[in-house]
């Protein structure tokens, strides 16, 4: 299962004001790339064949399987501080990180 904070929810529901097209959901992915080997990224996206469809805290999201290999347990919260770092992914699975927070290993 994959969390998402409150502050998370938060801004998901402002961008998805702002840049969702009808029917679109929240994708949280991993892709190849990054310092580290693996780098996290999120979008809004139709519903594909392989995607299983989650809920946290009221916000619907899809992970192709992939994905939920390596994200499974993780927690995305939403950092606007002073460092600035927007969108964080805790990932247990991950044996290391990159100092930018979106790249791991």
């Amino acid at each position: 299962m994959i969390t998402l904070t409150d502050s998370a929810v938060a801004q998901v529901r402002e961008l998805q004001a702002e840049k969702a097209t009808e029917g679109q959901v929240l994708r949280i992915l991993v892709e190849a790339g990054g310092c580290s080997g693996f780098e996290y990224g999120m979008s809004f996206d139709d519903q594909k064949d392989d995607d299983q469809l989650f809920e946290s805290n009221g916000i619907k999201f899809l992970v192709d399987s992939t994905s939920l290999e390596y994200l499974d347990g993780s927690v995305v919260d939403f950092d606007d501080g002073l460092t600035g770092k927007g969108f964080e992914v805790r990932n247990p699975n991950a044996s290391s990180t990159c100092g930018c927070g979106r790249s791991f290993n």
